[in-house]
């Protein structure tokens, strides 16, 4: 007797008719796993493979015949009329592949496909179709025509539902924006699923962070417009009421742990408006507090009390032992480019810590604050053991590194260009590198930076900077400045908010004055153009041509001439509570910087500055602005240097010149020869207000403004009697050399020295463009009192006029481009 096995006698019972590449075996698979031997299932089942254009099944008594129509092989599949959207690029978004089957069907759902991508790309008029190209040997070419069209963005973002802030306003807080006139220079206006969940979330944490605990978006739909050319978005909101904050306690569940020490540690305060942020910070700070207790395994969570008709929330921090599990593993995942140990630093707990939910939400944030990834999310699952956790870290890197040209234009530098390269994530070892060039009319130079932001492993930014800058400073006080060194610092973060900045600078300052025939801002000391000097008192041509009356660099700059070294230690502490870096609203600001020069080189003072910024939004869009500056330097060993003390201008009142404020040397040139001063201070106030009319997102606004402050007290030469000065100035003795024959008469080693501590204030209006091509600002200033000078005779020329004086400027223009 002879044993037939089992596949032998399926096989025999199963014929297949037709096919040429698909294996006998195969198809029978289908007919063996359709258990009632039903001939549609077994027909459906086939032709859903897609590797046939028509399948038979029959019954031949008992046998099953399945005679089928094989499709034929894809060839290669090829793009024609795509120019904005790389081949390669949509050969990974479409299902024929090569040596795949055949399937009309198949690249009827890639041409949707297709269209779906190019809606995505900003283009959704394009119009796509497929065609089979028939080759021999039952091959085929598949070829995909694309007719491009013009980007077509997002045409509206519409709101519903939303009382408390207007839908322009949810818009402003969108990355996402409208298509308009400069819809040629940005890609914001693309239509991005992922971008607008993004910003859905960004209005949800708005609305939280000012008092709106219950809000919630009801719907978000997308639709693309063939009238309208463009996506249609369409969010309903519901916001429910404003809560203000009621009482809040800590109810501490832990042996030894009093709550009244932790209270001082939270951020909510009864009667302010709720904020979900300052609740998320007080969980993490009382988490941290008590796990310096002892307590690893302790959870803080928030219980809140709602109070509908008082429209207040009460919150209690509940303290409490929690459950006792360890991470037993972390993954990193999805970085390609970034490696593993940037992701694990933000995390505030490691492999066999306890597990604290507080520390991994707080990590969340601050890799999706780091600017490296598209994408974060962390996830949990279960470990080896009932007490053990694995926490999964799903990221999506995206490019971090810019090339970008700038260029602008702004009153006190003239034309100015810049090139620059940057990378922020170096290597994918989050450091941040940055060269760049500056090219201008008054200026030139170039800096290169570099940051670790975790030095030795301690969340300690530690970085240095080299640097060197050429300044035209003829406009404003006849010599030229170049400044070359680098710089050390370190970051250290205390809160949140607060950090200090403990650096050294090392750099040399070289001074020169030009003396050429178009610039001879030294031939007084130097004459080498034959010039006969005029009479002093005379009138008429003999006065004309002497070495003062074309130009002529003070005594203070002649003894400042050539180069310096200056070795400076420095602290930085900075206050930061701004809602928004770019564009802020509300919060503080605020730099304290003191330094001292002396650790040797040749510059010897001490120096303390400050600055203050106050944001505080009193209607919906208007910004007041409240700033308060000032310093002071004074040398530690003899006088001090000129280059060493504060010149200001624009940057203190505007309306006026840079270097147009305070002490100034009125011999030579009455208002020309800007000498700093040693203390200043100043104070302003801003309301910054939208444009009606015009869309947010054009990025323009108004502004009116009103400064006042003041710059005094030149400590440089030696005060000397016996020798008259204009009406208003006293003179100064300098350690400078004079020619005697052409200079004496008309310049020695005296500078007439007029310094005012006068108040100087200015009113004005802005135009502010946050433009897709960089900042743009131009302020119009009209000064309201200044130092006005005095009529006074120089005995030295004979010229009887105005002496000193500040120098204004109505007018000042800033702006730049990037690309």
């Amino acid at each position: 007797m002879v044993a037939v096995s089992g596949s032998v006698v399926f096989a025999q019972s199963v014929i297949v008719q037709g096919n040429r590449r698909v294996d006998a075996e195969t198809i029978r698979s289908y007919v063996a796993g359709q258990g009632s031997g039903n001939p549609q299932e077994i027909r459906q089942n086939l032709m859903a493979t897609g590797l046939f254009s028509n399948v038979q099944v029959s019954r031949r008594g008992a046998q099953t015949v399945v005679s089928v129509q094989e499709n034929d092989t894809i060839n290669r599949v090829a793009f024609e009329g795509n120019r904005r959207l790389k081949g390669d690029m949509l050969l990974g978004q479409v299902q024929s592949k090569a040596r795949g089957p055949l399937s009309q069907q198949l690249i009827d759902a890639d041409v949707e496909r297709l269209k779906d991508v190019y809606r995505r790309a900003g283009y959704g008029l394009a119009t796509i179709s497929g065609r089979i190209q028939p080759l021999p040997n039952g091959r085929s070419d598949v070829v995909f025509t694309i007719v491009e069209s013009g980007k077509t963005g997002i045409k509206s973002i519409n709101f519903s539902g939303n009382g408390a802030y207007s839908s322009s306003r949810l818009r402003g807080l969108m990355t996402s924006t409208e298509s308009n006139f400069l819809s040629w220079i940005k890609t914001s206006d693309v239509y991005d699923p992922d971008r607008i969940n993004s910003d859905l979330e960004l209005v949800r944490r708005y609305y939280l962070k000012n008092g709106y605990a219950d809000f919630r978006i009801v719907a978000n739909d997308a639709r693309f417009d063939d009238a309208a050319g463009g996506w249609v978005v369409d969010v309903a909101v519901d916001e429910g009421p404003q809560y203000k904050v009621g009482n809040v306690a800590v109810d501490s569940r832990l042996r030894d742990v009093d709550p009244a020490a932790l209270q001082s540690l939270v951020n909510t305060s009864a009667g302010d408006t709720y904020n979900a942020e300052a609740v998320e910070r007080s969980l993490v700070t009382l988490t941290t507090e008590v796990a310096k207790r002892g307590y690893a395994f302790a959870q803080v969570r928030p219980r809140g009390e709602r109070d509908a008709a008082g429209q207040q929330i009460g919150i209690t921090y509940v303290v409490e032992e929690g459950p006792r599990v360890y991470v037993e593993r972390i993954n990193v995942r999805g970085n390609t480019r970034t490696r593993d140990y940037v992701v694990r630093r933000e995390l505030d707990l490691g492999e066999g810590d306890a597990y604290n939910k507080v520390f991994v939400d707080r990590a969340e944030r601050r890799l999706n604050n780091l600017g490296f990834f598209n994408k974060v999310r962390i996830t949990n699952e279960p470990g080896s053991a009932p007490d053990r956790v694995v926490v999964n870290i799903d990221v999506e890197d995206k490019a971090t590194g810019s090339f970008s040209v700038a260029g602008g234009y702004s009153t006190s530098d003239g034309i100015i260009g810049e090139v620059s390269l940057s990378e922020s994530n170096f290597l994918g070892r989050g450091q941040f590198v940055r060269i760049a060039g500056t090219l201008g009319q008054r200026t030139q130079g170039i800096d290169f930076s570099f940051t670790e932001p975790y030095f030795l492993g301690h969340r300690i930014a530690a970085g240095f900077d080299l640097f060197s800058k050429f300044n035209d400073n003829t406009n404003i006080g006849y010599f030229e400045s170049r400044v070359t060194g680098g710089q050390v610092r370190f970051s250290f973060p205390i809160t949140e908010e607060f950090s200090i900045t403990p650096r050294y600078s090392i750099y040399t300052t070289e001074i020169k004055i030009p003396n050429t025939f178009s610039q001879p801002y030294n031939d007084c000391s130097l004459p080498q153009f034959g010039i006969t000097p005029g009479t002093p008192g005379a009138t008429g041509a003999t006065q004309a041509f002497n070495c003062l009356t074309n130009g002529e660099a003070t005594v203070a700059v002649k003894e400042a001439q050539g180069t310096t070294l200056t070795s400076l230690v420095g602290l930085n502490f900075n206050y930061n509570s701004l809602d928004n870096y770019q564009s802020p609203r509300n919060g503080f600001i605020a730099e304290l910087k003191p330094e001292f020069a002396g650790l040797g080189g040749d510059s010897k003072f001490l120096r303390v500055s400050a600055d203050a910024r106050y944001y505080k939004e009193f209607l919906e869009d208007f910004v007041g602005i409240a700033r308060l500056q000032g310093g002071h330097v004074q040398a530690t060993s003899g006088d001090l240097r000129m280059i060493d003390h504060y010149f200001l201008g624009p940057t203190l009142v505007r309306g006026f010149a840079p270097s147009g404020i305070g002490p100034r040397d009125v011999s030579n040139d009455p208002t020309a020869n800007a000498l700093g001063g040693t203390t200043y201070f100043g104070a302003s106030l801003e309301v910054q207000f939208p444009i009606f009319g015009l869309p947010r997102d054009l990025g323009l606004k108004g502004a009116v403004f009103a400064d006042a402050g003041t710059l005094f007290n030149y400590d440089g030469g030696r005060k000397v009697g016996g020798f008259a000065c204009p009406a208003g100035s006293e003179a100064r003795q300098f350690n400078v050399a004079i020619d005697s024959t052409y200079g004496v008469p008309y310049q020695n080693n005296i500078a007439c020295v007029r310094d005012k501590n006068v108040l100087r204030s200015s009113v004005g209006v802005s135009l502010l463009w946050q433009s897709p091509l960089g900042p743009i600002r131009f302020d119009y200033a009209y000064a309201l009192s200044k130092d006005d000078g005095q009529i006074g005779t120089d005995p030295r020329t004979g010229i009887t006029g105005k002496y000193g004086g500040d120098r204004v400027q109505a007018f000042r223009f800033s702006g730049g481009t990037r690309f």
